[in-house]
């Protein structure tokens, strides 16, 4: 199954805005990348600044909106989609799925963390590490805010397959 990563943190942290440099430094490696936006209380779909337009523009070959009542890629559902789900609905397609949002889902997070907006997520399962503007000292691996490629070499070493992807 492709690997899917976590982008997850507090609102209006840079979740989106770190995502969408992830993609380009990674698009520009020539991976093949899927994201999945997470909107557990719904969203509108409609106006260009949402953060799934976003996600397409800095050049993800597939967006999905999940919602708790359905997928954009449109598909009418009884519960809330796992990653799991998700990941198979999407196929084998992808080198990577980058997700914002599924705090309580099993895959690896990066949490975005500002110091002017909360303290770090508490209670959150498979941090593997923190974007952040300041030293933190926890057990998962610290990155500045803007260390992208830091970040991007992070993913690449630990969760992409180099021999099955086309350069």
């Amino acid at each position: 199954m492709t690997p899917v990563i976590s982008i997850v943190g507090r609102s209006k942290t840079g979740k989106t805005t770190l995502l969408e440099k992830l993609l380009v430094e990674l698009k520009s490696r020539g991976y093949r990348i899927a994201t999945v936006k997470h909107t557990p209380m719904g969203a509108s779909l409609s106006g260009g600044d949402k953060d799934s337009e976003r996600h397409l523009k800095a050049g993800s070959d597939t967006v999905v909106v999940a919602e708790p009542n359905r997928l954009v890629l449109i598909k009418p559902l009884k519960e809330s989609p796992t990653l799991e789900r998700i990941a198979r609905l999407l196929g084998t397609g992808f080198d990577l799925i980058i997700t914002e949002g599924f705090k309580q889902d099993t895959a690896p997070k990066i949490e975005v963390h500002r110091k002017s907006v909360a303290p770090p997520l508490k209670d959150i399962n498979n941090i593997v590490a923190i974007a952040t503007d300041e030293p933190l000292h926890g057990a998962a691996k610290e990155f500045a805010l803007d260390d992208v490629k830091g970040i991007a070499n992070l993913i690449e070493m630990n969760y992409l397959n180099k021999s099955g992807h086309d350069l």
